[in-house]
């Protein structure tokens, strides 16, 4: 399947994008700008529960376990199971459209260097496909 490919990218000096990019602090960082754009989404905010924090804190740490950081979705919520986890969301083409939208930017404004930057999107544009279930 393809968001089966992991992002945890390898270099040849042996570094993952989780280090390449400054580990928990980008991806929270990243998340948060993230959020900061759905919550004004009329679009996508009603697919999210009244507080956001606990899924800002899942996709955090989902984030990090992808780019070869701590397992540490892994360790407190189990595998991720993507599209189990979304199922009871209607998720069209629409909503994938507008959620690659944001994330797209929230990237684009990190400090990633431009090539890491379009590693993440490519992996998020081909899991956001994978998950609409609204055809």
């Amino acid at each position: 399947m393809q968001n089966r490919r992991p992002i945890a990218k390898v270099v040849p000096s042996g570094s993952t994008l989780y280090g390449r990019v400054g580990g928990d602090a980008f991806f929270g960082a990243l998340v948060e700008r993230f959020y900061a754009s759905v919550e004004g989404d009329s679009v996508l905010r009603p697919l999210y529960p009244a507080d956001l924090t606990p899924g800002k804190a899942h996709l955090t740490m989902f984030l990090i376990q992808l780019a070869g950081g701590p397992p540490r979705y892994n360790q407190e919520r189990g595998r991720p199971h993507l599209p189990v986890r979304h199922r009871p969301f209607s998720i069209g083409q629409q909503e994938r459209d507008v959620w690659v939208r944001h994330m797209t930017a929230a990237v684009r404004s990190s400090t990633a260097s431009p090539e890491d930057q379009d590693y993440l999107i490519a992996y998020f544009e081909r899991t956001a496909s994978f998950l609409v279930n609204r055809h």
